[in-house]
């Protein structure tokens, strides 16, 4: 069976990966801090799936949980197939206002993490000229948000991070897609202490749309993934608006 790993693996978009590729016959490395939350994880995929899960604690915003994990990626023993990077965090407090400090742990989760395990993952593969990564971006990494510069930021860079590598890579056998959702109910809101009830719900997507539409996309060898009609004709426009236009349609927002 081939295996997949995904980071931020017990919750959200992050677990809806692991049951969908269960699901579809993938053996599963789940990566999370919370080591009760991985056990449960584990036994509930094992029993409804009947494949092997491997679980591993650790934090990436550390070197030493990245290089556990990185480990892990290039153990040419049991080869990964399957990269997801989707463990991310976003603030949602203006720049300026927020420590320093939470600044920087986004930046090393969002960002430091992504290079460091597709690092890994890109030798590995290339090296047996197979295999898929699956970064998971966002919408916000297309428009300039005022109210969340960093995380905004930090998704533009996982965005364009992974159409470069897919002009690298191609060819090789190995494909890098970087998958942008729009707001999805998952308990990533409730972390970062947001409150989203501005949002209208029809811009509301759910984790198994955007999770089968980006593993669709994956498998057709897009660089890019955004889920959903709305989003994708929402992201049209905004590669097509003149960017002073942009920002100040921005500006009038709180999100």
């Amino acid at each position: 069976m081939p295996t997949a790993l995904i980071t931020g693996a017990t919750a959200g978009i992050g677990a809806e990966f692991a049951r969908q590729l269960a699901a579809s016959g993938h053996d599963l490395v789940l990566v999370a801090r919370d080591s009760a939350r991985l056990d449960t994880s584990r036994a509930e995929l094992a029993g409804e799936f009947g494949v092997d899960v491997e679980v591993l604690s650790a934090d990436l915003v550390t070197d030493a949980g990245c290089d556990a994990v990185a480990a892990r990626i290039i153990d040419a023993q049991r080869p990964v197939d399957v990269l997801v990077n989707n463990a991310g965090f976003g603030m949602y407090q203006r720049f300026g206002l927020a420590e320093l400090a939470d600044e920087e742990r986004q930046l090393a989760l969002n960002v430091r993490a992504v290079l460091r395990l597709s690092h890994a993952a890109v030798r590995s593969m290339t090296g047996r000229g197979a295999g898929k990564i699956i970064n998971i971006s966002s919408v916000a990494g297309f428009v300039p948000r005022g109210g969340n510069a960093t995380y905004s930021a930090s998704k533009a860079w996982v965005t364009m991070f992974s159409e470069a590598l897919a002009v690298q890579l191609r060819g090789s056998g190995v494909t890098v897609t970087a998958v942008c959702p729009g707001f999805t109910h998952t308990e990533f809101h409730e972390r970062a202490s947001a409150d989203m009830s501005h949002v209208p719900d029809r811009m509301w997507l759910d984790a198994k749309t955007v999770v089968a539409e980006g593993l669709a996309d994956a498998a057709k060898g897009r660089p890019v993934s955004v889920p959903s009609r709305k989003y994708k004709m929402l992201v049209s426009a905004t590669r097509t608006l003149p960017r002073p236009l942009l920002r100040k349609i921005m500006a009038r927002r709180s999100y």
